[in-house]
């Protein structure tokens, strides 16, 4: 499992991210909204269900309970993006 998570890792951060800050659009590059369809493939693809991604690029999806008692709603939110200012990938990662 450890290991997956790494090679899903090293595949993320080799995918060109950066935002252009001339934009007008959210989000500011099409190559961002790519990568959100494909990460909620990701989601699909480990058992997330509800999995959509909107027009704005927001990626969101549902892990249903695995308890029968009632339990706080957790929810995570992270950027996916690049600042223009940096590289929006990386090719030579060290681990």
């Amino acid at each position: 499992m450890k290991e997956a998570i790494k090679e899903r890792f090293l595949k993320y951060i080799a995918i060109d991210t950066q935002s252009d800050e001339k934009s007008e659009t959210y989000p500011s590059t099409q190559k961002q909204m790519e990568f959100a369809n494909y990460l909620s493939g990701e989601l699909r693809s480990i058992g997330l269900q509800e999995v959509s991604v909107d027009e704005y690029g927001y990626v969101m999806a549902s892990l249903p309970s695995n308890i029968d008692t009632k339990a706080p709603v957790i929810g995570f939110i992270a950027h996916m993006d690049t600042s223009p200012d940096m590289p929006g990938k990386v090719s030579n990662p060290i681990i």
